[in-house]
């Protein structure tokens, strides 16, 4: 028999508050047709982007991520000391250690929580907030900030035709809670290394030294690839999280998937068939591709401008480079 006392959390998790946090300066497509050949019209049919956010030297990745999380543990109404572990997920953080969730615990007061990175691009989120609804049933923390931030104006190359337009910075934050009910459903997630160089970074930071003529470490994309994989695959993972959660289409209220294209999105909505009723998240028009803090952006945009609510019922799905996907359904808060 063993010694060892079991865990005792909450009987389930919830999202409690979001927060979201998006640079000054405003990058219409003008400023992305200096440094290639395209047009306005070419990045909106193929994106849907009209403009992005850009950080500044001052909004990094740290200061962005302490204004988002802020907001969402503010709105959930807990206290900073009451943070019990804080999670960030992001590849622009270019310390290979410490983590840059030490910094930013300590920065928003909340004490000495477990700190950690993990790295799983665009799914980031998704998997974050799998591990914070794990630590609050199992009892290793009463209250989760999970945070997803990207700078990614520093890892895109402005001469790339396919992806110069793409990426914007920001920082989206939600605070995971105990809840008496299930608030946060099963997670579908999973990888597909075999499609590990369809996106990816340029060049290894062990290759490249900056007294060296190579460019700068910058994303890449196999388009068309992504496009088809994104479309057709993740639509079937994104079914299988509505299957696990017991929740149909008709049920649903919100969908917030990673934005990563609009043509990506609406492609999505078409394959699983959602009714017209079900708010679709369509921040990237604005806000362009923050790979990890895109669905906290775009879920904390939809709650501000009122087109969700809280207690809606919401389809969240992230996928990117790795290939790494994750999807569940989630209560709003």
């Amino acid at each position: 028999m063993s010694k060892i006392k079991p865990s005792q959390g909450a009987p389930y998790a919830r999202i409690m508050g979001v927060g979201g946090y998006r640079p000054t300066r405003v990058v219409p497509n003008e400023v992305i047709l200096e440094t290639i050949d395209s047009s306005d019209e070419w990045i909106r049919s193929r994106s849907g982007i009209a403009t992005r956010h850009w950080a500044s030297d001052e909004e990094t990745v740290t200061a962005m991520s302490v204004e988002a999380a802020g907001k969402a543990i503010a709105d959930a109404g807990v206290r900073p000391e009451q943070i019990g572990a804080v999670v960030v997920s992001t590849v622009s953080h270019f310390k290979q250690t410490p983590a840059v969730a030490t910094e930013i615990a300590h920065k928003v007061g909340a004490g000495k929580p477990a700190a950690f990175d993990i790295s799983a691009g665009c799914a980031g989120f998704g998997y974050g907030l799998t591990l914070a609804k794990g630590m609050i049933v199992e009892g290793s923390a009463e209250y989760v900030l999970v945070i997803g931030v990207e700078r990614l104006s520093d890892l895109t190359d402005l001469g790339d035709r396919a992806t110069a337009f793409l990426f914007g910075d920001g920082a989206g934050a939600v605070v995971v809670g105990p809840s008496k009910e299930p608030a946060i459903g099963p997670t579908v997630w999973g990888s597909e290394g075999d499609k590990s160089e369809t996106i990816k970074q340029t060049v290894a930071w062990d290759e490249f030294h900056a007294e060296r003529p190579e460019k700068f470490p910058a994303i890449t994309q196999e388009g068309q690839a992504v496009f088809r994989w994104a479309v057709f695959e993740m639509a079937k993972v994104a079914q299988q999280a509505l299957d696990a959660a017991g929740i149909s289409p008709e049920d649903l209220d919100v969908f917030i998937p990673h934005q990563a294209n609009m043509r990506i999105i609406d492609s999505m909505v078409k394959t699983l068939k959602l009714p017209e009723h079900v708010m679709v998240a369509r921040d990237v028009e604005t806000t362009g591709n923050t790979s990890a803090a895109s669905i906290p952006l775009a879920m904390e945009r939809l709650l501000a401008t009122g087109q969700a609510k809280s207690g809606d019922t919401a389809l969240i799905i992230g996928f990117g480079a790795g290939l790494v996907y994750a999807a569940t359904v989630v209560t709003l808060p």
